[in-house]
C-alpha cells in the first residue's frame, strides 16, 4: 500500500496552516493591547506636548463635540470640535495610573486616570494643586482618537479647575 503523503511533505503543508490559524486566533489578543497602548500613548503625549508648548493641542475633540463634567462641579458642558485651545501660564500636569478599556477593537474605547499637578490659564485663577480624577470617552474618526465625553472630578484633598461654563 503506497501512503499518498508522506509525513514530511505533511507537516510542510500543515506548519503553514497551522500558524495561520493560531494567528487568527491571537489576533483579537494583539490588537485590543494596540486601541489600549494608542489612548495610553495619546494621553500622555497630549500632556508633555501641552507642558512644552503652554497651550492644549488642536482637535481631539469628536466631529460631533463632546459633553463633559468638568471638575470645577459645574452643569454638564458641551464642547465643540475646533474651538479655540486654551494657553497657559503655568501648566504641569500629569497623567498617572492610566487604565484603558477597548469597547470596540479600533473604534472605541474609554480611559480612566489620575491628572495632578498645577495649572494656571491665562485669564483665568491659578490652580496650585490639581489633583483630578478622569474619565474619557474616545472614537476613532478617520484614523485619529478624539473624545467624545468626558468626566472629571476632584480628589478630596485636590482642586478641580474654577472654569463653568464654556467661553
Amino acid at each position: 500500500m503506497k501512503t499518498l503523503i508522506t509525513p514530511i511533505k505533511f507537516s510542510r503543508r500543515v506548519l503553514p496552516l497551522i500558524v495561520t490559524l493560531l494567528c487568527m486566533m491571537l489576533f483579537p489578543l494583539i490588537a485590543a493591547a494596540d486601541t489600549a497602548s494608542d489612548i495610553k500613548a495619546l494621553i500622555i503625549d497630549t500632556a508633555n506636548e501641552t507642558k512644552a508648548n503652554m497651550k492644549d493641542t488642536e482637535g481631539g475633540i469628536a466631529a460631533g463635540g463632546a459633553l463633559m463634567f468638568w471638575s470645577s462641579g459645574g452643569l454638564m458642558q458641551n464642547v465643540a470640535a475646533g474651538g479655540k485651545p486654551s494657553e497657559y501660564e503655568v501648566f504641569s500636569l500629569t497623567p498617572k495610573h492610566i487604565e484603558v478599556v477597548t469597547l470596540v477593537e479600533g473604534q472605541a474605547a474609554v480611559a480612566m486616570y489620575y491628572s495632578e499637578g498645577s495649572m494656571h490659564e491665562k485669564g483665568g485663577k491659578p490652580v496650585d494643586h490639581y489633583m483630578t480624577r478622569i474619565t474619557e470617552v474616545y472614537v476613532n474618526e478617520d484614523g485619529n482618537w478624539n473624545m467624545t465625553a468626558a468626566h472629571y472630578s476632584p480628589i478630596a484633598a485636590g482642586s478641580g479647575t474654577k472654569a463653568t461654563a464654556v467661553q
